[in-house]
């Protein structure tokens, strides 16, 4: 399977993962920011933006998404890069340590560390949000066009969606209704089980959570802290579950700084 990606700047690599239902443009209010220091590579999983899905008979999992995800860097020549991932992103940048491909890991709202009841609320709240992206789909400019149309469709997502510029939440949202890795990639992943065996990653992990997140509660901190108890916890300030066009240099900073500054290994 090949994979697209976008690559900007020069220095030590950088994977950037999204989250379930995303494009790696949802990278791009930081890209310009990372790439003054960073080799930068956003990537679209399978089955998403303009990579293709797995096929049918095989399961989107974290681990397998991370799998290909390898393969990518083997393309690349980049052994053990920086990696951050946002959501789903989070969870297979964390199966990448895992695997020992990833020198630093900043996990922005992983999925993966859910309570049961929290699953279901997640689960509830991405059904509903699709549903409504598939039915405004031939009017997305138009209700994207305003702030407040903005803030009405995207607010479950973002903390300041007002901020997001009216052409980029068209696309995200497109995308969202569109991309053909959703299904599957969605049952394969909101899995009551989660996240297991932190205890395997050597590398430094950072786990960053937005302060508005609607998706995934910041409460399920708790279990990263049972799970990843050396991981460093950053709280991103009037973020929501995805951050970028929040605030684009409170996150590429958190990016910056966990992959600048050595810390204990897991």
């Amino acid at each position: 399977m090949t994979l697209a990606y976008r690559r900007v700047g020069a220095g030590e690599p950088l994977l950037l993962l999204h989250g379930l239902g995303s494009q790696w443009q949802v990278w791009e209010p930081v890209l310009a920011l990372l790439s003054r220091e960073r080799d930068v590579a956003a990537v679209d999983l399978p089955g998403f933006g303009e990579s293709p899905p797995f096929e049918p008979d095989v399961a989107p999992t974290p681990d397998r998404i991370a799998r290909s995800v390898a393969a990518l860097l083997d393309e690349l020549g980049w052994k053990d890069p920086h990696v951050a991932g946002n959501s789903l992103g989070g969870w297979v940048a964390l199966e990448l340590a895992r695997m020992g491909r990833a020198r630093s890991v900043v996990a922005i709202s992983p999925a993966g560390f859910w309570s049961s009841g929290e699953l279901r609320f997640a689960r509830s709240s991405l059904r509903a949000s699709r549903w409504v992206a598939r039915a405004l789909r031939p009017v997305l400019p138009a209700a994207m066009a305003t702030a407040a149309g903005r803030t009405l469709l995207l607010s479950q997502m973002c903390g300041r969606p007002w901020r997001i510029p009216s052409g980029a939440a068209a696309t995200a949202l497109k995308g969202f209704a569109t991309c053909p890795g959703f299904t599957a990639t969605f049952e394969a992943v909101s899995q009551p089980d989660g996240f297991r065996h932190g205890e395997q990653i050597a590398c430094p992990v950072t786990v960053a959570w937005g302060t508005r997140d609607r998706i995934l509660l910041p409460r399920q901190l708790r279990r990263v802290a049972l799970d990843l108890p050396a991981a460093h916890i950053v709280s991103l300030s009037g973020c929501g579950h995805i951050p970028t066009w929040d605030d684009p240099e409170q996150v590429a900073s958190t990016l910056l700084d966990a992959s600048r500054t050595p810390r204990a290994r897991i």
